[in-house]
């Protein structure tokens, strides 16, 4: 019986963020070392650190907010294809995948080889792939990346083509060693009411 995988980035003091960004940090405010009852601990960090999702509202004041998604998106079945690309991830990559049906899809590039350190450059989504995968079905896009745009845009072309297409959005997955096919997800985001993205723990099951 296969078992279920996780393919999230711990959070520690460690998990590289953003430039400029807030760090993951934790503390425990009771200590049972102190003379308390039990430990209690406090966390500080942003809510696009490692593993996460994005909310429509990260890029679009309009857009639904964490408690406003629907869950079903981030459980279910998910196919997991490798994707050998330099600068931009486009139709060209996937046009020989079987797509069809497909409502979860997870992009391993392997282009951020060491997560100790966030990367100096990333390959993006290319737009024109967004209208692609939404006539295959796909509503869930994930990827070994912090991002579906480049670092250093500022007009974020990727991540609005997914949501006009209906496409959601995962970042920041570990998929190194994990084969190309179907498998189980759940990556569910915390009940942020006001998010505009959230942490999550992503876990894959192979299917038989």
């Amino acid at each position: 019986m296969h078992k279920w995988k996780d393919i999230s980035q711990p959070l520690n003091e460690n998990t590289p963020y953003w430039p400029g960004d807030t760090p993951y940090s934790y503390r425990l405010n009771a200590e049972i070392a102190k003379g308390s009852s039990v430990n209690v601990g406090e966390i500080r960090m942003s809510t696009h650190l490692g593993t996460h999702i994005d909310a429509p509202f990260h890029f679009d004041e309009e857009g639904k907010k964490i408690l406003e998604l629907d869950l079903d998106l981030y459980i279910g079945e998910a196919l997991v294809v490798q994707v050998d690309v330099d600068r931009s991830i486009g139709i060209e990559a996937l046009v020989d995948i079987e797509l069809n049906g497909i409502e979860r899809l997870l992009l391993a590039t392997g282009k951020w080889k060491d997560l100790s350190q966030f990367p100096d450059a990333i390959p993006a989504i290319e737009p024109g792939l967004a209208s692609f995968l939404a006539e295959k079905g796909v509503k869930l896009l994930g990827l070994d990346l912090p991002s579906v745009d480049y670092l250093d845009s500022k007009e974020l072309p990727a991540h609005h083509a997914l949501a006009s297409c209906g496409i959601h959005i995962l970042e920041g997955l570990v998929l190194q060693g994990v084969e190309p096919g179907l498998y189980d997800l759940a990556a569910l985001p915390l009940a942020l009411e006001k998010g505009d993205g959230s942490p999550v723990r992503a876990v894959l099951k192979r299917k038989d």
